[in-house]
């Protein structure tokens, strides 16, 4: 039975056949979205149209049983160069939620690439060290130290050199810890909402002042532990949400009424809304008194 046409020379061919018969272009291989043409590069871009190719990192959403992320490509850019994670650590008698979230700088080459090196490397090891019973800002030390190498080692010789921001956090049972590098952000929103970060950059401008990359130079990352005085959450992300709703108040007004994934997914949809002109990563991270479980009573499960 006919099921269509080659995509490279047009013959038409039947239902199962791996290869065209006339051509040997093999068969199932996606074509450009596009165009439909077969020849897409490497590099995501298609050689015949030069459009590039949809990812499987334009719209990204993770979720534990009580914090949730979501990242989205945006309206205007053509990639997603946000990476986020997030995940359970510490020893079995302290659990601990950590996020990180790290936003590539554009004007560099393989921004994509840098971000989601950082997040991988600095979530390995945090929660390497955290189970193994380092305090949070030790750990978050040593994971900004680690991230900021490997994104070094990213440079190619006599070349311009990846580069991203970084944020994570680490939330406990009693105290939240953060540290940054750039302009990515965390909030705390909550009694006495407020932003835990200041901004790598000169005022009033985002021109950068720190950053992950080889052309960083010694890269010294703040580290701040804070201690909430009930229950809220933890926000982090990236400028292209903050761009739009800088104020806690107006953050806390979504993430406070809502289950983690729901908020994120909101926060997301707030920043498109609003013009989506950069990439958007949120983290919705949970904060209550006692274990993990105690912070479901804030957010209590989706209902299926």
């Amino acid at each position: 039975m006919v099921s269509g046409s080659c995509p490279a020379c047009g013959t038409l061919v039947l239902a199962g056949e791996a290869f065209c018969e006339q051509c040997g272009h093999a068969l199932g291989v996606a074509g450009c979205t596009t165009c439909g043409a077969p020849a897409v590069g490497a590099d995501g871009y298609c050689e015949n149209c030069g459009m590039l190719q949809p990812s499987d990192r334009d719209h990204v959403e993770i979720e534990l049983e009580v914090a949730a992320g979501v990242s989205d490509r945006g309206l205007r850019h053509n990639r997603n160069e946000d990476a986020m994670a997030l995940t359970a650590a510490g020893t079995a008698a302290d659990t601990v939620a950590v996020g990180v979230v790290c936003d590539g700088v554009s004007t560099s080459p393989r921004p994509e690439e840098a971000s989601q090196t950082a997040v991988a490397t600095a979530a390995a090891v945090l929660a390497k060290h955290l189970g193994e019973g380092a305090d949070a800002e030790t750990a978050t030390r040593e994971a900004v130290r680690l991230a900021a190498e490997a994104v070094a080692a990213l440079a190619e010789k006599g070349g311009d050199a990846p580069a991203c921001t970084y944020v994570s956090a680490v939330v406990g049972r009693r105290q939240v810890t953060v540290g940054w590098v750039g302009d990515s952000r965390a909030y705390w929103l909550g009694p006495g909402s407020e932003a835990l970060t200041g901004d790598d950059a000169t005022p009033g401008t985002h021109m950068l002042t720190a950053w992950l990359g080889a052309d960083a130079g010694e890269v010294v990352p703040h580290i701040r532990t804070f201690t909430p005085d009930g229950p809220g959450v933890v926000l982090l992300c990236s400028d292209g949400l903050w761009n739009y709703h800088p104020e806690p108040a107006a953050l806390a007004a979504v993430a406070l009424n809502a289950t983690p994934r729901a908020a994120a997914q909101r926060l997301v949809q707030l920043a498109l809304e609003a013009g989506g002109h950069d990439n958007i990563t949120v983290l919705v991270i949970p904060f209550g008194p006692g274990d993990q479980t105690e912070a479901t009573v804030v957010f209590p499960k989706e209902q299926q």
